[in-house]
């Protein structure tokens, strides 16, 4: 699925903002507009309390992959050459022991992996995905994503009735619509573009294999819509695979 609306042109959609309505309620107008550009103006410090606390909610409802099963080892394996501070944040990798398809990362460095993705790759291919997640921390995309989440759920409006800043701790039904919205962000062709570059290039960097990138995404193209959550959010695989060969056959 293209992204085919900017963050802030969604929320004023779900507004019921459109450019074809002939009336409009403009106390709404602003209204909507100001919750909008309050999302959007939180500090990286509010992003990373809102994301620890998203975090750990999701961890308490997933089933967590134990520090000596087989998962979290290999995790654990895969990511120690690639592991670095992503915008002043120390990356947490966890495994859920699920198998669905899927990997995410929130802008604390919150990595969660599940287990039906790593069940379909070697350890090359998770690498690549891995680091187009790592990708996404460090570009600032995690960021803007949570900024989206919050501003369209009931998250903002709580933090606002009590007179307080974001901080504020969310109960679990505020937690798991945040959560919701923010696994359900869609990032931008270019942003996902952005994160298969710095994967790239981390893994040049630290002199390890980038064909996994290629075949990560071929796997990815293969599988039925239904079947990936990656898919939902990382848009025209095949012609991902096709761009990573062409710099790694540039690069030869």
């Amino acid at each position: 699925m293209t992204f085919r609306m900017g963050a802030l042109a969604a929320m004023l959609a779900v507004a019921g903002l459109t450019a074809g309505c002939q009336t409009m309620d403009v106390g709404g107008l602003v209204g909507a507009g100001s919750k909008a550009v309050q999302a959007f103006s939180l500090s990286d410090q509010e992003v990373v309390a809102l994301s620890d606390q998203s975090c750990k909610q999701m961890d308490a409802e997933n089933k967590v992959a134990s520090a000596n099963s087989k998962y979290n080892k290999r995790l654990q394996r895969v990511v120690k050459p690639l592991t670095k501070q992503l915008n002043g944040q120390t990356p947490n990798f966890k495994v859920y022991q699920t198998q669905e398809v899927n990997a995410w990362a929130m802008a604390n460095g919150c990595i969660r992996v599940y287990a039906g993705l790593m069940d379909k790759m070697n350890d090359d291919e998770l690498r690549g995905v891995i680091g187009h997640e790592m990708g996404h921390v460090e570009l600032g995309h995690s960021k803007k994503a949570m900024q989206t989440a919050y501003g369209l759920s009931a998250a903002r409006d709580a933090a606002a009735a009590t007179g307080n800043s974001v901080v504020t701790q969310l109960n679990s039904s505020q937690l798991g619509e945040l959560s919701e919205a923010f696994l359900n962000a869609q990032f931008s062709q270019s942003q996902e573009s952005a994160a298969d570059d710095y994967s790239f290039d981390l893994l040049t960097e630290r002199k390890l294999k980038t064909q996994g990138l290629v075949s990560a995404f071929e796997k990815l193209a293969a599988l039925d819509g239904g079947e990936s959550s990656v898919m939902s959010s990382h848009p025209g695989s095949k012609e991902r695979a096709q761009r990573m060969q062409q710099r790694i056959d540039a690069a030869k």
